[in-house]
């Protein structure tokens, strides 16, 4: 029986790792700075690794998972945040979760993480005069990815509002 295992960048309160574990998903390491968080996902985890600063880890030297999951923080892509976008201090830190992703699957041939899920907030649509969310997509893809005709993303569901 293969069993899918997880890996949680900016874990917070591990709320990727708990939803996982009620799949049969193995929650393997979590990353995250803020003490509080960190002593609610121990008390849920005990045996999961915790790997600290994002920005001091080598996703080529963590133990490999099939799930990597982050939450990056959403400060300047939010609506009522200050706007700067994926360049602003907090936000940028998304890069870093692209770098583990790519130095886990150069140490792995390729191999993993095999999905990849990034949540943020609806601003990321918007930011940056919506290049942004192209930059998310970019990074993700490693090719470029066209701005829609009509300027704006397709339609996603965000609640009980319709749209981005």
């Amino acid at each position: 029986m293969t069993y899918l295992t997880l890996g949680s960048l900016f874990d917070g309160i591990g709320v990727f790792p708990l939803a996982a574990s009620h799949y049969g998903i193995t929650p393997a390491w979590a990353s995250e700075v803020e003490k509080a968080p960190i002593s609610i996902t121990k008390r849920h985890f005990p045996n999961m690794l915790h790997l600290g600063d994002i920005t001091k880890i080598d996703g080529g030297e963590i133990p490999p998972v099939h799930i990597i999951t982050f939450g990056s923080p959403c400060q300047n892509l939010s609506n009522i945040g200050n706007r700067e976008g994926l360049a602003g201090s907090q936000s940028s830190l998304f890069y870093h979760a692209i770098r583990i992703i790519e130095e886990m699957r150069c140490a792995t041939n390729g191999t993993y993480p095999v999905i990849a899920v990034w949540e943020n907030v609806m601003g990321a649509f918007s930011s940056n005069n919506r290049l942004d969310f192209k930059a998310v997509l970019e990074s993700f893809t490693k090719t470029d990815i066209p701005m829609p005709a009509s300027g704006v993303w397709a339609k996603c569901w965000n609640g009980p509002r319709e749209g981005c």
